[in-house]
């Protein structure tokens, strides 16, 4: 059994359309094995964390990112903040900070 290039997996990737079929099993496997893009959103005012993902590669998750900050910025929090991760996440996508 050979083993795809590096260049070739990507390739491969850029073909699905990101509404393709095999897109979805594509970033649970990825989550899976801890190898998807996420990205941490915090809030303050009102304290909560997002997590919007996963993703196969930086650029999808980069290409989607600023409509859902916007998204998240119409709600007029005091502030956001961002990180780009590269890890295994579940459930909750949405946590709010009550103290």
């Amino acid at each position: 059994m050979s083993c795809l290039a590096s260049s070739q997996v990507k390739m491969l990737l850029l073909t699905f359309a990101p509404m393709s079929p095999l897109i979805r099993p594509l970033r649970s496997l990825a989550n899976g094995l801890g190898v998807a893009w996420w990205a941490r959103v915090q809030t303050s005012g009102p304290d909560v964390t997002y997590w919007f993902g996963p993703f196969i590669t930086k650029a999808g998750m980069e290409s989607g990112l600023s409509t859902f900050l916007d998204d998240i910025s119409s709600e007029h929090p005091q502030s956001v903040s961002h990180s780009l991760l590269r890890t295994r996440r579940g459930e909750p996508f949405t946590i709010t900070n009550e103290g």
